[in-house]
């Protein structure tokens, strides 16, 4: 299950946070394992459910995570953003570094978590 709202201090023309209910505190804490890898699958279907609606023109969307040490809160958010940044500056926060960290792309996440044994549709 997921909440979802707008971020208190948006770094693009529409910033969504999608928060786990469930606490986990980073991404680091999640594994290849099917609840985690459904968990974060819904976290950025929602997020673009709700970027698709409320910014339909828009002409790029980024979903992701920041990743230890550069997260700035202990718990589970998909940053959901329609772009562009306002202001302009706030993209460095989005910027991925690789092995140390930054910010993950949703999709890339998913690559990194996806179960080793396929997933049964129920």
């Amino acid at each position: 299950m997921v909440v979802a709202f707008q971020d208190i201090k948006p770094s693009a023309f529409r910033h969504y946070l999608v928060i786990s209910v469930e606490h986990i505190a980073t991404v680091k804490d999640l594994r290849r394992r099917a609840e985690d890898y459904s968990l974060v699958s819904h976290m950025l279907n929602v997020g673009q459910t709700l970027l698709h609606r409320d910014a339909p023109h828009s002409m790029e969307y980024r979903f992701g995570f920041h990743q230890p040490p550069f997260n700035s809160v202990d718990h589970l958010h998909l940053h959901c953003l329609a772009l562009p940044y306002t202001p302009g500056w706030k993209r460095v926060k989005y910027l991925s570094l690789g092995p140390l960290g930054g910010f993950i792309e949703a999709g890339k996440l998913l690559e990194k978590i996806k179960p080793l044994i396929p997933i049964s549709k129920v």
